[in-house]
């Protein structure tokens, strides 16, 4: 008697097979939009504050320390940011996401244009709650995907970070002609806040908080 085909493999011992709807669909969509609202505001202001010191008389060295101050705080507290999510949940590093942007925002507008240490404070709040952002959204995805779905959807996660990205360089210089750089970056800071209430609906309340 011919062998029976084997059918799909039983999850492992602690591993649940996550429906594509319902709950688990809000952590794929919240998750994403956290990120690329955190890729959106960071972008846009990165992009235009070079502009706008060498506007005001600085050279390319604070400029590039300015910078390079912002790229350290993107990368840099990753693994400490990684603890958090754990240990606070996803949600809420989620959530500070939105008012450390602001933050960065409200800072970056009102510095004035010839203080380098306030726009590199700013700079580095801005990486800050890009990371919080990227590194809580990205758990929020894997949690609701199981592994077999985690690479191709994260793929496309990845596709919309670039068009973030990309979107927010175009619009920052259109913003800063019509409007000046402090409007960029308190459009920027505000706009961060819709990521509270999205890191709230996200999470299912069964799920990691």
């Amino acid at each position: 008697r011919p062998a029976m085909p084997a059918g799909p493999p039983a999850p492992a011992a602690g591993e649940e097979r996550r429906p594509a709807t319902g709950p688990y669909r809000r952590g794929v969509v919240g998750g994403t939009a956290v990120v690329l609202v955190g890729q959106l505001v960071m972008i846009s202001v990165m992009t235009m504050t070079p502009v706008h010191m060498q506007a005001h008389g600085h050279d390319t060295g604070a400029a590039g320390l300015v910078i390079a101050l912002h790229v350290g705080a993107m990368f840099l507290p990753s693994p400490l940011t990684g603890l958090l999510v754990d240990r606070l949940g996803r949600r809420w590093v989620a959530a500070a996401c939105g008012p450390v942007l602001l933050a960065a925002g409200v800072l970056a507008a009102t510095a004035p244009p010839h203080s380098v240490a306030l726009l590199a404070t700013a700079l580095v709040l801005l990486g800050l709650g890009w990371n919080f952002g990227l590194v809580s959204g990205t758990a929020m995805v894997t949690d609701a995907l199981p592994p077999e779905r985690r690479a191709p959807v994260q793929g496309l996660v990845d596709v919309g970070i670039a068009l973030a990205g990309a979107a927010g360089s175009l619009a920052s210089g259109l913003v800063v002609m019509l409007g000046g750089y402090p409007a960029l970056a308190l459009a920027g800071g505000l706009l961060a806040l819709t990521v509270v209430p999205l890191a709230v609906w996200a999470v299912p309340q069964s799920g990691k908080s």
